[in-house]
């Protein structure tokens, strides 16, 4: 996997958390990432190390879950979950297939210190 593409994902996360956090320290943020977009958890732990340095999140950990494509069947209706994009049905063999999930990258959750704000990040009104 593409490092560079993990530091660009990371900055992204480090973004929303930013956004979130309205100039609280956080302690640990939570993103789900679907396992169709090919993200290494670890290279992307590390890119948010590197760009969170100075920052809100600055020490702050992230836990990555990734979560499995869910595909639907239209011809036999069966639900399926795989690591991969499927081009056939497992139970039917048919090929008309729709993605539910699996695709997509969402902050969960971020968690705050109990220290003080940090100075120069107070929220706007």
């Amino acid at each position: 996997m593409n490092a560079r593409r993990e530091l660009g994902i990371a900055e992204a996360v480090l973004r929303a958390v930013e956004r979130r956090a309205a100039g609280r320290l956080v302690r640990r943020a939570r993103v789900r990432v679907g396992a169709l977009l090919h993200i290494s958890g670890p290279a992307l732990k590390q890119a948010f190390i590197a760009v969170s340095d100075g920052t809100v999140a600055d020490g702050a950990r992230l836990d990555v879950v990734v979560e499995p494509a869910r595909l639907g069947c239209r011809s036999c209706g069966r639900t399926t979950m795989s690591d991969r994009m499927l081009a056939t049905c497992p139970a039917c063999e048919g090929n008309r297939l729709d993605l539910h999930s699996g695709d997509g990258l969402v902050l969960e959750s971020v968690e705050f210190t109990e220290a003080e704000r940090r100075v120069g990040h107070e929220p706007s009104s």
